[in-house]
């Protein structure tokens, strides 16, 4: 999944990144350093020189089972057509980012091996080789497959050829009255240098010819964003918006022959970088900075593979790229507007239609007004499950009804990225207007949201806010929000800490669990975080947390060395834990050591994982596996048996080097039996041998679990119905 009109579903993302992106998360491509391990904690593997997999082979292989959802027959047809979009989307923020800082380091000389032992060159030719065969698989599915099927249904996505004279028509006026105004096409001569080709747009490169001097011309011309991809012709029938214009271009270059139209796009370096010396003025280094992601190099150039080859000579020359930077494709090219087409309205092929249910204890028995939310917490903690559990009636409400309550005093919040139209930032607005204390710790550098962050925080700081932007050198990604309410028994801390953003729209499309809780224990904990946060404080010891960068490295690591203690003491052990991605190696030395003590381990990976189960001698305990659906699995959650009286963790962590080292995260500990319980049951269906899932092999290929034709449940739709039945 790329990012405001929304999809209907996701499925698999960069770290959270834009909603369009979907199944992708940006903050999975930070460049990671070198591994370098500790030879006295690895001793014992030193044997498995190849125990780690590439991580960007691994990432490749998540956008793979993206399209093999798209190739699945079996799934909705517009739900194919959205998971084509979401991987060509995933595809392009993988080349913005993590081959644009593969690039960079053999630019900058630095050879230093992997962790999986490759250099980057030899990475950066891994990933061409496996990419460019995934994005001739997208295209083929697409031509041969998609569009036969849609047009069986009766949506039709045609070429300007195929088009009726009425359609033509049709298209001539659209042109004129509409497109042409807002076209500018850019000629290059000796008085014209080669035009600035922005990052990801769809551009119409025309050879041109004087008829009097007989002399040719290159010229540019950029197809429109603000326009419909393809472009609607009634009836469900729809042409590409560059068909369009290349049928018109003469009314661009009036007295010139139009001798050749070919469609290309530019992938650039899109990622940030802002000096640590900038952080006393963060906002106004970042507004720099996005100004110069506009100009990054190129990465990627994408061509009809029916393009002239002296007119790709020029793009190549003028663009700076290598040959083996281009990528020949049918067209059309920029696959990621067929989320207008899934978006159509024919709900018979689509997912059947699903609206979360409020949490059994904040639901409304017999009154229509909405449950006090606080009464509720105060009776018992509750673990919600998004988008199951509804956002709106529980960690929305809880918010709202703080910023409306005159016995709250103050509310805390952290916010890492949030919609446009939110209405938890209207809530804090709305609380600081009434004069309650409002704290909130804006994350302005999340990757790809830091325009609309930036905005959100002025906006917060205008209304009265306190407004921090966390740590230097540390991006705040932990999701916490904390109620301070004057009660008759005195002063009582309510906490919200959850696995996703307080973001009401990608909770309706993002698997997370939160935890509200009443508990004082996690309240002490999480005012001393904020107070960290907001202040010079530096404690780092927690009852009920574990932060990063100090403990939750630490943490798991001694809940593993426990398990592997219980094992040998003849207790029971057991490690489950469920990401987005692992790649941290001293995590994973320390799974394969629990492995080979003979611990059960069992991984649920939604995209990247390093570690390579199944390996005998080393983690022949271990079993990974993925799943994907509509929507995208986002939690985080460390279970542990424990040696007998299991304990859980869920937060905003996942395995890799940024999450545990240069990012504030937090784990907390579930305070009750019953909540531990209902993730273990959660994993329990994960694992299930009839649960429809992808499942990782020692070789690093993953193969779809059951078999296709062999009768499965899936995950997902499993737990849509079983939260109608309690309805």
């Amino acid at each position: 999944m790329t990012q405001d009109s929304l999809p209907s579903h996701v499925s698999g993302s960069l770290d959270e990144g834009p909603v369009e992106g979907g199944q992708l998360e940006a903050g999975e491509f930070d460049v990671d350093p070198p591994y370098v391990p500790d030879p006295v904690e690895v001793a014992d593997l030193g044997a498995f020189e190849d125990r780690f997999l590439d991580r960007e082979e691994s990432w490749l292989r998540f956008n793979q089972r993206v399209l093999e959802l798209a190739e699945d027959p079996s799934l909705p047809l517009l739900e194919r057509v959205r998971f084509l979009a979401i991987f060509a989307s995933n595809l392009d923020e993988f080349f913005m980012v993590r081959v644009a800082g593969l690039k960079r380091r053999i630019a900058a000389g630095v050879a230093v091996r992997s962790a999986s032992g490759h250099l980057p060159r030899e990475v950066l030719d891994s990933i061409w080789a496996t990419s460019a065969e995934l994005m001739s698989r997208h295209a083929a599915l697409f031509a041969k497959e998609i569009v036969p099927a849609l047009q069986d249904q009766g949506i039709e996505l045609v070429r300007w050829d195929d088009l009726d004279r009425e359609e033509q028509k049709f298209c001539k006026r659209l042109f004129k009255d509409r497109v042409f105004p807002v076209l500018t096409p850019l000629a290059v001569d000796p008085a014209h240098p080669f035009p600035y080709i922005s990052g990801l747009s769809l551009n119409i490169a025309v050879l041109v010819r004087n008829p009097t001097t007989g002399k040719e011309h290159f010229a540019r011309v950029k197809v429109p964003p603000i326009f419909n991809r393809f472009v609607p012709l009634g009836n469900q029938r729809f042409v590409p918006l560059e068909d369009v214009i290349g049928e018109h271009l003469k009314r661009l270059f009036p007295g010139m022959e139009v001798l050749q139209v070919h469609t290309f796009r530019v992938t650039r370096n899109e990622d940030l970088e802002v000096e640590e010396d900038d952080a006393e003025n963060l906002l106004a280094a970042l507004e720099k900075e996005l100004l110069r992601r506009k100009f990054g190099p190129p990465v990627r150039l994408e061509v009809e593979e029916s393009i002239d080859d002296k007119v790709l000579d020029l793009l190549v020359s003028e663009l700076g790229v290598s040959a083996g930077e281009v990528v020949r494709l049918p067209g059309p090219l920029d696959l990621r507007g067929l989320h207008d087409i899934a978006d159509l309205a024919r709900e018979e092929l689509k997912y059947a239609a699903f609206v979360p249910t409020t949490h059994r204890h904040l639901a409304e028995v017999e009154s229509a007004s909405p449950v006090d939310v606080f009464k509720a917490t105060r009776r018992t903690d509750v673990l919600l499950h998004h988008p199951y559990d509804s956002f709106a009636t529980s960690v929305q409400r809880f918010v709202e009804q703080a910023a409306a309550d005159p016995h709250v005093l103050a509310i805390k919040q952290t916010l890492y990225r949030t919609s446009g139209d939110s209405p938890i930032i209207d809530a804090l607005v709305d609380a600081a207007e009434a004069g309650k204390q409002v704290l909130v710790i804006v994350e302005i550098k999340a990757r790809f949201d830091e325009s609309n962050n930036i905005r959100w925080a002025r906006k917060l700081e205008h209304a009265g806010c306190h407004v921090v932007y966390g740590l230097v050198g540390l991006k705040t990604h932990c999701k916490l929000s904390m109620v301070v309410r004057d009660e008759p028994e005195g002063i009582r801390r309510y906490t919200h800490i959850g696995t996703g953003n307080y973001n009401p729209k990608t909770a309706r499309m993002y698997e997370d669990l939160g935890l509200l809780t009443a508990d004082p224990a996690i309240g002490e904990d999480v005012a001393h975080l904020f107070n960290n946060l907001s202040g010079f404080s530096r404690n780092a010891e927690y009852d009920q947390l574990l932060v990063a960068p100090d403990s939750v490295r630490d943490g798991l690591l001694d809940r593993i060395q426990g398990e592997i203690d219980a094992h040998r003491a003849g207790r029971p052990a057991r490690i489950r834990l469920k990401a987005n991605s692992i790649v941290d190696e001293s995590l994973i030395d320390a799974l394969y050591t629990a492995s080979q003590a003979g611990v059960p381990v069992q991984l649920l990976v939604r995209g990247i994982c390093a570690l390579r189960p199944g390996v005998p001698g080393l983690s022949e305990t271990i079993e990974v596996r993925s799943v994907l659906g509509r929507f995208l699995e986002h939690s985080r959650v460390y279970w542990f048996e424990n040696g007998g009286a299991p304990e859980a963790w869920i937060g905003s962590a996942d395995l890799m080097h940024r999450n545990l080292d240069r990012r504030v995260e937090v784990l907390v500990r579930l305070p009750d039996d019953e909540l531990v319980a209902d993730v273990g049951e959660l994993l329990d269906l994960s694992f299930a041998e009839d649960t429809q899932a992808w499942q990782l092999a020692a070789d690093g290929e993953w193969r779809r679990t059951p078999p296709p034709g062999v009768d499965s449940v899936h995950l997902q739709e499993y737990l849509i119905e079983r939260q109608r039945r309690r309805r």
